[in-house]
């Protein structure tokens, strides 16, 4: 199944000839061919740090290959550092990525023209960019008002509206990374209406998903990525979800030991009970016992972060309570459930996390600061001696605890976040995605500490995309699927069924 070069570079739309890549003790890319041609699908696949942003950066032209080549349509990708995206999209290629970049305030046309608005005498020619605007909503058959504000349209009408702003300027190449991982499940057939229009006629797609299901709607083969080689291109007619799992895993054995859980469990302190959010989470019931690290396993957009914000009172759920210590809540406040014991880590640490110009410090103490303030004034050496006594437990590096943490690495940065809530005596804590964009020896840090609190007798709601981790720290798994829970796993797992569960989605 390993990938071979399938024609030459004069004859494909895309491709990379021994494409290698490295940063400081990682090798990115090591010997890579990938070809691709005219009007067709493939479907990128790989778990984290397989290779495939990478890969996707460097047909992009916002990497170089150390070594190899990449050509486009038959030229060869080069020019100077500076040049080199706008060579890559002067030759069709067009991403749209998983975060979206639309301007909010501004109209579907404005957007679809943003940066290269028509202009008449000076001024912006209205008429013409809605005409642009038009031709490229109607290419890809989305009924959408070019006028409408942006932040009038739904999810969905948003997506499709950053993916019809590739069709300017002709492309070749379109990649999709992740275009419907935050979509509702019925709002995933207009992208993927618009994915087989796009092939039809004659647009390249490179579709980045790990949705199963949703892949072998839309492509005809895939690339698998794995540890920054192609460890196969498949045939998706031919090839199982199993077959897939094993390419991307490799069967590798496991570096670290999986949790091995003992039959026993302390008693409930928190239970979710006939939980729904639509129309992202439906009828949820789980329970979460002191002493547990209970893992939540799920594609992404299943609904994972809706759960914990719905616990924790940031998104009030339609029906259903929280019985939290025995006590009943059907309509908890973030306020109360934080004073209730309760703690947060968000999946985006950067954005709503951290305040990067503040101090390890003053990140760390900011949501129990009565403790270490009198009369309403903060009590600076008591505040770094707790602070300081934080970074040894989370085994934090930084220079000093008023070092500003947006200085910091990702895992210090997680690090802080997670400690900030065992500053607070939080009993029960929910992490979402709380190893996501940190270096491998942050990660045993971090597995280390929630298997350390869970001892302690803490309750930990564990949430990764990264599914090889969660055995390694969890006590149970609940799969999240269309926003139901499906199935329980008790440790120890096996990665391949679990992931094989993931991916067939139905």
């Amino acid at each position: 199944m390993t990938a071979q070069p399938l024609s030459t570079p004069d004859t494909a739309i895309a491709c990379i000839s021994g494409g290698c890549k490295r940063y400081p003790g990682v090798v990115a890319l090591d010997n890579v061919n990938f070809t691709l041609h005219k009007g067709e699908v493939r479907a990128l696949l790989g778990k984290n740090g397989a290779g495939k942003s990478t890969l996707i950066r460097m047909l992009t032209g916002s990497e170089r290959p150390d070594s190899g080549e990449v050509y486009l349509c038959g030229t060869l990708l080069d020019g100077s550092d500076a040049q080199l995206t706008r060579r890559a999209a002067s030759l069709g290629v067009r991403a749209v990525y998983q975060e979206l970049s639309l301007v909010e305030g501004l109209s579907v046309a404005e957007n679809l023209c943003l940066g290269e608005w028509p202009r008449q005498g000076g001024m912006i020619d209205q008429q013409m960019m809605f005409d642009q605007a038009n031709e490229c909503l109607s290419a890809l058959g989305v009924d959408i008002d070019p006028m409408l504000p942006v932040e009038l349209l739904s999810p969905a009408q948003k997506q499709l509206v950053e993916i019809a702003r590739v069709m300017k300027g002709k492309p070749k190449l379109v990649i999709l990374d992740e275009p419907t991982s935050s979509l509702a499940n019925t709002e995933v057939d207009l992208v993927i209406a618009a994915v087989k229009l796009m092939s039809r006629l004659g647009i390249a797609v490179i579709y980045v998903s790990h949705r199963m299901e949703e892949i072998r709607r839309l492509a005809s083969s895939a690339t698998i990525m794995r540890d920054g080689k192609v460890a196969g291109q498949v045939s998706l007619e031919n090839t199982s979800t199993q077959e897939i799992v094993a390419l991307m895993l490799g069967r590798q054995q496991q570096q670290h030991r999986q949790v091995e859980t003992s039959a026993i469990r302390g008693e409930p302190v928190l239970s979710v009970k006939n939980l729904s959010l639509p129309p992202k989470l439906n009828n949820i019931n789980l329970t979460l016992h002191r002493g547990e690290v209970l893992g939540i396993a799920g594609l992404l957009g299943a609904g994972r972060s809706e759960l914990l914000k719905a616990i924790v009172g940031l998104d009030p759920f339609q029906q259903g309570e929280l019985v939290l210590n025995g006590k009943s809540i059907s309509r908890p406040d973030y306020a109360s459930m934080l004073a209730q014991g309760i703690g947060y880590t968000p999946e985006n640490r950067k954005e709503a996390g951290i305040i990067p110009l503040l101090g390890v410090d003053e990140n760390t103490v900011i949501t129990n600061r009565h403790t270490v303030s009198n009369k309403g004034i903060l009590q600076w050496g008591l505040i770094k001696t707790l602070t300081e006594g934080i970074m040894r437990r989370m085994s934090i590096k930084a220079s000093a605890s008023s070092t500003a943490i947006g200085t910091l690495s990702g895992g210090n940065q997680q690090k802080v976040v997670i400690g900030r809530w065992v500053f607070a005596s939080s009993q029960i804590l929910l992490l979402d995605e709380p190893t996501r964009g940190v270096d491998i020896e942050a990660k045993q840090q971090i597995y280390q500490i929630v298997r350390e609190l869970a001892a302690e007798g803490k309750s930990i709601i564990f949430i990764s995309s990264e599914v090889e981790e969660l055995p390694l720290v969890c006590d149970r798994i609940l799969l999240l699927q269309h926003g139901t829970l499906t199935r329980e796993f008790t440790s120890p797992v096996n990665v391949d069924e679990l992931m094989s569960e993931i991916l067939s989605v139905h």
